[in-house]
């Protein structure tokens, strides 16, 4: 089904693109499909989405154990050193060549790290001092398990887990949003297009009712049945219709280039827009919408994640010259000879222990400012997620208002266009008679065009604020459904794995 879907829109594209394809016909589905597939914006917020993906795969991927081998082929020096015990200078000469091998195991619980090391040695030495040499040579092989674990700090492993998985999370709700914001923009041009072929295709209307009363007028200036200055008013009227006509013309066509570089198509192509307006009263919930708007929208999230991040930088603040310690413990063996095979005849047991404490002493307040203005940085964010619900509400309230007063204006609308017809088409009647003159029934005539226009942008209104109540409380009323959490299960196509 989605393959099916791309390739549609794939069609779409090239056909829009390619060169002398007739008009094609686009609906507000295909446009936004179109546009989803076009827009720059959607696609770095997608690439920043995918980056993060992979950067906490990465993360996750390095609290598995690493396995590293270091080698060195070949090491020579050749120095003089002073013995203090003996007060007298010697020489030595040395070659080595050795190797490596370890396997750490970060301890995410602890933030600590458990290694096992290895460390395998050839080595040829020769020293002496006053004519006598000592020279010595053979293999060395050291294999221990090691332990380090910081003390009185904060856990970074897990906090850098942590911060990649909101890193991602963020990234996502801002693909999200861009989304939406997407939507709403290609629906307001759009509608704007459709609204300018309405506004055109009732200035045609107005047109042709015009060519039909300067008949009327010539036919009855020829018989003498009405003066000339009716003829001169009658032409007067048809140009100005004409040129109101071209003017829609006009105006359509730029608003069909706005929405061809919108949606990131050829500006050569021809499109006509699709809508379907039939009116259909569409039931709210205000306090669903709001629930709803507060539980899920995604600036509210991105705001929690924002508090996050400052009680992380809280955290690190607070372990800034700190009273802390570090503790390593090993235990191995560690065998020597000249003979490979016999490197472990006499092993050496190699325990070591190590706690360090790191005890600051004064820093002028430095800490002590840092962690206050962290606070303050903390409480700032807090401050700014209260104030946006207050803002949520606000604007649901507003729409939900604006929905119940233009279903309103959308039953008066109707009634003003079906009594401008009746009152057009009897003073047409009157007009054909001769007991109207070509002024009145032109006010008659602008009165039956404002009417349609009102209707058609009642609709259209209606039509922008359930979008806009959407986008607000994340509730498709007309389909009544959750609507983010089906984009956000699109979004994340492809779920982080943590044994990876």
């Amino acid at each position: 089904m989605k393959f099916t879907k791309l390739l549609f829109i794939t069609c779409l594209i090239a056909g829009l693109s390619a060169p002398g394809f007739s008009q094609q016909k686009v609906t507000l589905e295909e446009a936004l499909d179109i546009a989803f597939e076009n827009s720059p914006d959607i696609k770095r917020s997608r690439l920043n989405m995918e980056q993060n993906k992979e950067l906490l795969n990465a993360q996750l991927a390095s609290l598995k154990s690493r396995f590293a081998f270091d080698i060195t082929p070949f090491s020579y020096v050749n120095q003089d050193s002073y013995d203090e015990l003996r007060s007298a200078w010697y020489s030595s000469e040395s070659m080595k060549s050795s190797g490596q091998l370890s396997v750490s195991q970060p301890i995410k619980i602890f933030d600590g790290t458990l290694s096992l090391i290895n460390r395998f040695e050839y080595y040829d030495n020769v020293s002496g001092t006053g004519g006598i040499e000592i020279a010595d040579k053979g293999f060395s092989n050291n294999l221990y398990l090691q332990y380090v674990q910081p003390l009185f700090v904060y856990n970074q492993t897990k906090m850098n887990l942590e911060r990649n998985q909101l890193n991602l999370e963020n990234a996502t709700l801002a693909y999200s949003i861009e989304m939406l914001n997407m939507e709403k923009y290609v629906s307001q041009a759009f509608y704007d297009i459709y609204q300018k072929q309405m506004s055109l295709q009732i200035a045609i209307e107005d047109f042709e009712n015009q060519k039909v009363s300067r008949s009327i007028v010539e036919s009855k200036v020829e018989g003498d049945l009405l003066a000339r200055e009716e003829l001169f008013q009658a032409e007067l009227n048809y140009a100005t219709s004409s040129s109101n006509l071209e003017d829609q013309k006009v105006a359509l066509e730029n608003s069909k280039d706005d929405f061809k570089r919108l949606l990131g198509i050829s500006l050569n192509e021809e499109i006509e827009v699709i809508a379907d307006i039939q009116y259909k009263e569409v039931p709210v919930n205000l306090d669903q919408a709001v629930e709803n708007g507060l539980k899920q929208r995604l600036e509210l999230q991105q705001k929690e994640i924002s508090i996050t991040y400052a009680q992380f930088d809280l955290i690190q603040t607070s372990a800034n010259n700190k009273f802390r310690g570090d503790v390593s413990l090993s235990m191995g063996m560690m065998g020597n000879d000249p003979v490979l095979t016999d490197v472990y005849d006499k092993p050496t047991k190699s325990p070591q222990a190590n706690i360090t404490f790191s005890i600051p002493l004064f820093d002028w307040g430095a800490r002590k400012a840092r962690i206050k203005a962290a606070e303050l940085s903390l409480e700032s964010t807090k401050i700014d997620l209260k104030d946006l619900e207050n803002d949520i509400i606000i604007n649901i309230r507003k729409v939900y208002r604006n929905l119940n007063n233009l279903i309103r204006q959308i039953g008066i609308a109707d009634q003003n266009v079906r009594n401008a017809e009746m009152t057009y088409d009897i003073n047409l009647e009157r007009f054909r008679n001769g007991d109207l003159t070509s002024i009145d029934l032109e006010r008659f005539q602008n009165q039956l065009s404002e009417k349609k226009m009102n209707r058609a942008n009642a609709l259209i209104n209606y039509k922008l604020e359930l979008l806009n109540l959407k986008i607000q409380s994340l509730w498709d009323f007309e389909n009544n459904r959750s609507f983010i959490s089906q984009e956000l299960q699109s979004n994340m196509s492809s779920p982080i794995n943590e044994d990876n």
